[in-house]
């Protein structure tokens, strides 16, 4: 119970929390960090991904030794009347693997099982009253206050299903939109594993952040079955809601006095359009790790400002999507969104569309009418 000690205090041990932990461990080894998590593990329950392109090469350093699988031969979407096979190569990181890794670089940097009850100026002091005196800290605990920003919703169900025979996929199916098309736009995400082991998730594309896991699962057990699979056992299961940002004020979000550096969702850092996280939890932390601390609280929210304000084009996707596309039809979108070139797909995803890829998402055919396109851009949904 004897109080610590520490330079920069990293506070939750998610993926954002995690990487920057472990760009200090391997990047600034005499800078004395702590990662502070409060359930007995890092990483959550989760199976993050990411093309090759949303990761510089100069930054794989820190991604590479979490991968857990890789499909190098690329991936597949399916529309209804449309198929395509991009040769991007996909990756996937696993929460056992990240907190291992995460364990085996920290060592007694990590510390877990500790709840966070009081944040003061160079001070935490957590539940069980240890007191940690920390110059420099950083919160990268989830999302800050989403009543601040306009949303839809990214909600899933995932399982690791194990068949009795082999399912037959050769790599990743990052949508299939084939099936009926319930609360809003839905897919089915594929991850083969082995022969006999997929990970199956069903995705939606809501208004509402309302999760029914129950119902969910029994849609992915009837995917399933109409796949001809049997189903031997279901090893894992996750689920989650991520938001699609349209709107909102990042300064309530973010208030210039806050005290406190911010990493994550919590400093509005992914893509507003998809929720994705990755990209830009990686970008932070090899930037982050290059900074002084001292000043920490003012470099990171001017990061992340810059970011939101990056941010405006794909946010105003997001609000033709949920405004002007009823939730049976928001499909369409996307099929057209995949048949165009690859680096602009690639791009998109990353967040680094190009002025040229903007103009051309927009251009040709909508698979929207004009004039619900602007009602939406001019009265944003609540």
């Amino acid at each position: 119970m004897a109080d610590l000690e520490c330079d920069l205090a990293i506070i939750g041990g998610g993926l954002a929390g995690g990487l920057i932990a472990l760009a200090f461990a391997e990047r600034r080894p005499g800078t004395r960090i702590l990662l502070i998590e409060q359930a007995d593990h890092v990483g959550g329950n989760h199976i993050w991904s990411f093309f090759d392109g949303d990761v510089d090469a100069r930054d794989r350093w820190l991604v590479d030794p979490l991968v857990s699988s890789r499909w190098s031969q690329g991936h597949e979407v399916r529309f209804p009347g449309y198929r395509r096979q991009l040769d991007t190569p996909y990756n996937s990181i696993a929460s056992p693997r990240f907190d291992a890794h995460v364990r085996a670089a920290l060592g007694n940097r990590l510390l877990t099982g500790a709840r966070v009850a009081t944040i003061g100026r160079q001070f935490l002091v957590l539940e069980d009253g240890r007191r940690i005196s920390a110059p420099a800290m950083i919160d990268a605990r989830g999302a800050g206050d989403l009543s601040a920003l306009r949303c839809g919703w990214q909600k899933f169900v995932g399982q690791t299903l194990r068949l009795a025979q082999p399912h037959g996929i050769a790599w990743p199916v990052i949508m299939d939109a084939t099936v009926a098309q319930i609360d809003g736009y839905r897919f089915v995400y594929l991850l083969p594993r082995d022969a006999r082991t997929i990970f199956v998730e069903d995705t939606y594309y809501s208004d509402g952040p309302a999760l029914d896991a129950e119902g969910i699962a029994e849609r992915i057990a009837a995917y399933a079955q109409a796949q001809g699979w049997q189903v031997e056992e279901v090893i894992h299961s996750e689920s989650g809601v991520l938001p699609v940002v349209h709107g909102g004020d990042f300064d309530r979000y973010w208030p210039v006095d806050d005290p406190v550096a911010r990493a994550g969702v919590k400093a509005g850092l992914f893509q507003p359009m998809t929720g994705y996280s990755l990209p830009d939890a990686v970008r932070f932390a090899t930037w982050l790790v290059e900074q002084p601390l001292k000043g920490l609280p003012a470099a990171t929210r001017t990061y992340a400002a810059t970011h939101w304000k990056k941010g405006l084009y794909y946010r105003l996707l997001g609000r033709m999507l949920f405004g002007a596309a009823a939730p049976d039809q928001r499909w369409r979108i996307f099929a057209r969104f995949y048949r165009l070139r690859p680096g602009l797909i690639q791009r998109f995803y990353a967040g680094r569309s190009t002025i040229a890829d903007r103009i051309r998402i927009l251009c040709g055919r909508p698979p929207v009418r004009i004039r619900d396109a602007m009602h939406a851009l001019l009265n944003p949904p609540a």
